[in-house]
């Protein structure tokens, strides 16, 4: 039991941390470009992983194949394209739309889940996602114009790639262990946006990177998110999640968009209206409905998907 509360507020602090980090990232990219911010942000978070696994948990690396690295580079491309996206939208949008937007992972899941490899899902999922796009409506088209928002925009396609992460990693995960996997996994991510940074921002911001992060709003953001958002809070959310139930687990991430909004209002400056606010309730309620509805014959959904996956990944 104590374990358990003790994994419960690790989780709580990881989904408060992530929730806070957009104010703080949405500042230091105005600065120092989005692509070439997270080039360092998940360059030093998989060093510091990997300097933690070295010396505390050297045994693990004796357990490297290539196939772990394969599976490393689709979930870091995964990664890469759900911060990229989330990076460049934090310009162009506000940071309540964000955290809200990015939670419409949670929803999503199931049902990329069902369209790559037919893993059945209920009618409380069917509905929790009607719920979200009505949410999504409210919270995005508040004006006289149904315009999609470029920020929001860019937002959607990383909460669709963040799903996409999250149903290969629940493949992947129990196979390989768990540093060394995320280890590498950030390290594409890093390498990724390196080659991101450099064909679409050009060579300028990562040669001029070293004078970029003496600004104090680029520096504050790459240490709050190389250390606690990125290497330490993969590192907490694999170590916690064997004391705690995936039902518990699913409540605490729904708070980060919460914690998201919160920032935005208290130090951001952000209004949310009726029909924003409305939109909001709608998401969280659905996040929270497609992750705490009950599936029948669970046990045995959960067998057919993880046998699935497995096939798919042979293929």
């Amino acid at each position: 039991m104590k374990r358990s509360r003790i994994a419960d507020s690790s989780l709580l602090l990881v989904a408060m941390m992530w929730g806070c980090t957009f104010l703080i990232v949405q500042n230091a990219v105005k600065v120092l470009p989005p692509l070439a911010f997270n080039s360092i942000r998940f360059m030093g978070a998989a060093l510091l992983l990997a300097l933690i696994t070295v010396i505390f948990y050297r045994k693990d690396w004796k357990q490297l194949s290539f196939r772990m690295v394969r599976d490393s580079l689709l979930l870091g491309l995964f990664l890469f394209m759900g911060y990229g996206f989330q990076t460049m939208g934090l310009l162009y949008t506000t940071t309540s739309n964000t955290g809200f937007i990015t939670g419409l992972s949670v929803v999503l899941v199931p049902f990329l889940s069902l369209a790559l490899l037919k893993h059945a899902i209920s009618r409380y999922t069917w509905f929790s996602a009607a719920l979200a796009a009505i949410g999504l409506y409210l919270l995005i088209f508040t004006g006289s114009a149904l315009s999609l928002n470029k920020g929001d925009a860019l937002i959607l396609l990383c909460a669709i790639a963040f799903a996409l992460q999250v149903a290969y990693t629940g493949v992947y995960a129990p196979h390989y262990p768990a540093l060394p996997l995320a280890t590498l996994q950030l390290a594409f991510v890093g390498l990724f946006s390196i080659a991101a940074s450099l064909i679409f921002e050009g060579a300028t911001p990562l040669a001029h990177s070293g004078e970029l992060i003496k600004d104090p709003d680029v520096l504050w953001a790459l240490l709050i998110s190389i250390g606690p958002t990125s290497a330490f809070a993969f590192w907490i959310q694999t170590a916690c999640q064997k004391y705690t139930t995936p039902s518990r687990v699913a409540i605490i991430y729904a708070t980060e968009p919460v914690f998201a909004v919160l920032t935005g209002l208290a130090f951001g400056g952000e209004t949310l209206g009726l029909s924003a606010l409305l939109g909001c309730s709608c998401i969280l309620g659905a996040m929270l409905m497609a992750e705490l509805s009950p599936e029948p014959g669970q046990n045995q959904h959960k067998k057919s998907y993880f046998s699935k996956l497995h096939l798919f990944r042979k293929r």
